[in-house]
């Protein structure tokens, strides 16, 4: 049974959080944004702290950390977070 941790990233948090995720997986903005499903200026302002990430990008990212295994729960422990919900 897994149980699911439910608390909110504020930003600019969060931006610096896709950040440290967009840098260990080793993706540009651009790449990162592909791999999300949005473009290049949304990560950009994401990791800037102009806004944050739908709940549909947010379930994206949460993928992405959850594929790192323990490298991505490292970030998260971090910043003490669960990025499900964040928005």
């Amino acid at each position: 049974m897994s149980i699911q941790k439910k608390i909110i990233i504020h930003q600019p948090e969060f931006g610096q959080l896709i950040y440290e995720i967009r840098l260990l997986v080793e993706l540009t903005q651009e790449e990162f944004a592909t791999v999300i499903g949005v473009t290049l200026p949304t990560v950009n302002r994401w990791e800037n702290g102009h806004t944050k990430p739908s709940k549909l990008a947010v379930q994206q990212i949460k993928a992405l950390v959850e594929k790192l295994g323990d490298k991505g729960q490292t970030i998260l422990a971090k910043y003490n977070q669960d990025i499900s919900n964040s928005t």
